[in-house]
């Protein structure tokens, strides 16, 4: 069959090479022009990545359908579309519901700093500022810091963060308590 004077598998390989340069460009500009599919609520396979890709599967096992076979145009056409559901619904259960569930960054609050513990990295003197390493989950965090208590605090000593305030950690040296054998 040839609709619009045009062989069936010369379709699949346009809709193939559409699709996936609509696929690539949502991918880099989706952000740019907050294309965000259907949000929180409503209608989650209407995501544009998932029609995408259901498009670009639906040619790509189309094409090569009609490359390699001798079956019946419509039965290639239900095959792929078959495939491509089945593709697609992989794709959305196991790829794309885990990654918008995850952490979005990795970002931290400066209130979320207090009671932590750190090491001084660079001397805090009594009346001036030092800088603190503090280690977390996502990395180190590097702050500048000064004394609470207005003490001396060298280099290597393990310190509390007891405010913060205007971007600089306010610290105390912190005592452990040694266990008793």
């Amino acid at each position: 069959m040839e609709p619009f004077g045009i062989p069936l598998e010369m379709i699949y390989l346009y809709g193939l090479i559409i699709s996936g340069v609509l696929t690539v460009l949502y991918v880099l500009f989706a952000d740019v022009f907050h294309f965000h599919g259907t949000g929180d609520g409503g209608l989650h396979f209407l995501n544009p990545v998932l029609i995408f890709a259901f498009v670009t599967i639906l040619s790509a096992s189309g094409y090569l359908f009609e490359r390699l076979s001798t079956l019946h145009y419509l039965l290639i056409l239900g095959v792929s579309a078959v495939f491509a559901f089945i593709a697609v619904t992989l794709l959305n259960v196991f790829v794309l519901v885990p990654l918008s569930s995850a952490e979005e960054s990795l970002v931290y609050k400066e209130s979320d700093l207090r009671g932590r513990i750190g090491t001084v990295i660079t001397t805090i003197p009594s009346d001036g500022f030092g800088e603190v390493m503090i280690d977390s989950t996502s990395g180190r965090i590097a702050k500048p810091a000064s004394s609470f208590d207005g003490d001396f605090i060298p280099n290597g000593t393990q310190v509390l963060v007891v405010q913060v305030k205007n971007g600089i950690l306010e610290v105390t040296v912190h005592h452990q308590l040694e266990s008793f054998i």
